[in-house]
């Protein structure tokens, strides 16, 4: 029965021989992929150089961008003040204009009866104008006619 043992500790050396064997291809592998890694974060860490390069000089040229922006903002702001002024005195000469034409109006509305009988009286004064006129037109022509037919002038009455 002593071969038993034997037999039984070359079993577990046989075991412990394929343990280590296993373990010894599983650190092997393991070793294959920590150095993919490494060589993976050795490029990435090249990458992040040449990325917080261009982040530098883009966060650069993006300050001056800023400051450009902020500049010319300011200047509008004397621009858009002198518009808003503008627009306040438009808005005043707009309130006065209808001021002056309410009070035009009140004032047409409250005289429109005395405006009425200056539209007749002017009508008349017109009228006799023009019968004036036509009466001036018919007595020169009456005096040349004279004058030419009689040698003698003799003014009408």
């Amino acid at each position: 029965m002593e071969w038993i043992l034997y037999v039984a500790a070359l079993v577990a050396a046989i075991g412990f021989l394929v343990l280590c064997i296993s373990l010894g291809a599983t650190l092997f592998s393991v070793k294959k992929t920590l150095d993919n890694m490494a060589g993976t974060v050795a490029g990435i860490e090249g990458q992040m150089e040449g990325i917080t390069r261009e982040t530098t000089t883009l966060l650069a040229k993006t300050n001056d961008l800023a400051a450009d922006v902020q500049h010319k903002v300011a200047e509008m702001n004397t621009v858009v003040s002198a518009v808003k002024g503008i627009g306040e005195s438009v808005t005043g000469l707009n309130q006065s204009i209808s001021r002056v034409t309410s009070s035009i109006s009140s004032e047409v509305n409250k005289n429109d009866e005395k405006v009425a009988q200056v539209v007749q009286w002017g009508s008349v004064a017109m009228g006799l104008a023009d019968k004036w006129k036509k009466r001036k037109v018919i007595d020169e022509q009456d005096v040349q006619f004279t004058t030419s037919s009689n040698p003698v002038h003799t003014p009408k009455k």
